[in-house]
């Protein structure tokens, strides 16, 4: 399990190299839901979400001899984004391997930042093609099933829990499960009364089958939040969630596009599906702890364009 002593440490470690994210209240957010929310802005993070923390951590503890290998690294967009943009900081040759149904956005932002970036037909095969690249020589960086990505990842939570005022319950986004993970580690630590709350879109739901099933199982691939899209947890991020997460919602495709709409109009801010998914699942847990509660949102990133959203809305009928 990772410690706040890590976390701590990654914190300051990284400190020169990514953004001390906003921690604000959202009067709209507030308004929309019928209660307090505050949001943690992880979409203003350098490179656009969270994973710029756990992919300059784990940089920044390569060996001299790592660092002249290279790098690889999988994802549906925001993890490849990330290790490019800080390998060419850190000046580390990176591969990332994504799959085709990644946004356009990502990968073209991969390459630009020097990365050689290899598409394949889905997930699964991205995985098994970076497997291959490992065993050639490069340092993975994992996007979840890593301690140090995890505890760069936490240090999210770590600034939360400073910056925030009084919490109740505080919602997470979960794909692989290290952004969950790492802010339930540096929550549970600083404020041990606070309840944490996955939240999955359906089609990608590796965390919560996991928990069904007592362990991480193969789950298959269908929802358009690639972001979110692992094909299967780590035991290490499930052993965190199954340890500190009071429980793992699952929402429709459709309500996580509606609620990067409503992110939009209520928040003022442009938010990707992966974040949008917070807001049904706020809705259910207020139902649940009913009156008294004191929501915290990890905005976890808002690298979805105008025209990915525009082409969702159209899909969902959303207006």
């Amino acid at each position: 399990m990772i410690e706040i002593t890590e976390i701590e440490a990654a914190a300051e470690r990284i400190s020169s190299y990514v953004v001390r994210t906003p921690t604000v209240p959202s009067p709209g957010l507030s308004a929309l839901l019928g209660a307090p929310v505050t949001a943690k802005l992880e979409l203003l993070q350098r490179t656009g979400s969270f994973k710029a923390r756990g992919a300059a951590l784990k940089l920044l503890s390569l060996s001299e001899a790592e660092r002249a290998a290279g790098v690889a690294a999988v994802s549906g967009g925001n993890h490849g984004i990330s290790v490019a943009v800080m390998a060419a900081a850190l000046e580390v040759k990176a591969t990332v391997v994504m799959p085709r149904s990644a946004p356009a956005r990502a990968v073209e932002t991969a390459r630009e930042a020097g990365a050689s970036v290899q598409l394949t037909d889905d997930m699964s095969s991205a995985f098994a093609l970076v497997t291959r690249l490992r065993e050639e020589g490069l340092t993975l960086v994992h996007p979840f099933d890593d301690p140090v990505v995890i505890a760069g990842q936490g240090t999210v939570g770590l600034e939360f829990a400073e910056d925030a005022g009084d919490l109740t319950d505080v919602l997470v986004s979960v794909g692989g499960g290290g952004l969950i993970a790492g802010v339930a580690a540096a929550l549970r630590a600083r404020r041990p009364g606070v309840r944490i709350w996955g939240v999955e879109t359906e089609g990608a739901q590796a965390m919560s089958e996991a928990l069904a099933a007592g362990g991480p199982v193969p789950v298959a691939l269908s929802s358009i939040v690639s972001t979110l899209s692992a094909p299967a947890v780590s035991q290490l991020t499930y052993d965190h969630v199954s340890a500190l997460v009071h429980e793992v919602i699952v929402v429709p495709d459709r309500e996580a596009v509606r609620g990067t709409l409503d992110l939009a109009d209520h928040a003022k801010v442009w938010a990707e599906p992966a974040a949008g998914c917070l807001l049904p699942a706020a809705r259910q847990v207020l139902e649940r702890v009913g009156d008294g509660a004191r929501l915290g949102l990890v905005v976890c990133g808002g690298n979805a364009t105008t025209a990915d959203v525009m082409a969702w809305s159209a899909r969902f009928g959303l207006r």
